[in-house]
């Protein structure tokens, strides 16, 4: 997959950012000597646990070098490492593992969370923020124009359900806190849903078309955003976006 562009993903900052915000305030820990950011991105998510844990030691983990170096130069204090995120292996147990936005990327999750689990510190906690829009129609319409042009399935698979993430986790000794949160976001157009998802969701279908076939793509997207995102009175468009939220504690006893 080609590389993430840091510019167009901090487009909407502040509403990438809010839920990372939201995941952080729900954290109970008030000391902590050793984090990791997985899936940093161009980090403004590992900005927010360096303003509250200052003198830890805060690792920042992605594959993307674009983002790395947007990182890198915003946050010279902390550390960044170019690793996926299914593999990476901190040099000491975590007290605080966050995930914000991107453990959805990752592949078989019925692996991934017992291990992401195992590298937790006693009483250290995981903290987990999803996209959960696999039905909303800015996904399903994605889905759609795919199957509608003949192009192959690009989509990732839907999340495990909430049960499955539960009992995951419990049984690696984890108290578990699961929640989801439906925002609304008002943007100036249908258009804008699509420079929002270009950053993230959109990326898998376009990345292998070439210039027509992208135009295509968008053209046939943009018909079905404005049927099933109709204008405010105002003239905004309201872009619904569920996530989900997971807080696990390991327990004391390793």
């Amino acid at each position: 997959m080609a590389d993430w562009n840091p510019s167009l993903y901090l487009q909407f900052a502040s509403e990438r950012t809010r839920p990372a915000a939201e995941l952080l305030a729900r954290i109970a820990k008030p000391t902590a000597k050793h984090i990791a950011d997985l899936g940093c991105g161009p980090g403004n998510s590992t900005e927010l646990l360096h303003d509250v844990w200052p003198d830890a030691v805060i690792t920042g983990v992605d594959n993307s070098p674009a983002m790395l170096e947007k990182a890198q130069q915003a946050l010279p204090d902390c550390q960044f490492v170019n690793a996926n995120i299914s593999e990476w292996q901190p040099e000491q147990p975590l007290d605080v593992l966050y995930a914000n936005a991107s453990l959805q990327w990752v592949a078989d999750h019925q692996i991934l969370f017992p291990r992401l689990a195992s590298l937790l510190a006693a009483d250290g906690v995981l903290a987990v923020q999803m996209p959960d829009n696999w039905q909303e129609p800015s996904h399903a319409s994605m889905r759609q124009v795919a199957h509608e042009l003949g192009h192959p399935p690009r989509a990732r698979t839907p999340l495990p359900s909430v049960q499955i993430y539960y009992d995951l986790l419990t049984q690696c000794g984890c108290d578990v806190d699961i929640w989801r949160t439906t925002y609304f976001h008002p943007l100036a157009s249908h258009q804008a849903i699509i420079e929002w998802l270009s950053a993230t969701g959109l990326r898998p279908y376009l990345q292998d078309l070439d210039s027509i076939n992208q135009q295509a793509f968008l053209r046939r997207y943009l018909q079905l955003l404005e049927e099933h995102y109709p204008r405010q009175k105002n003239g905004q468009v309201l872009l619904a976006f569920p996530r989900l939220f997971i807080v696990a504690r390991r327990a004391n006893q390793r």
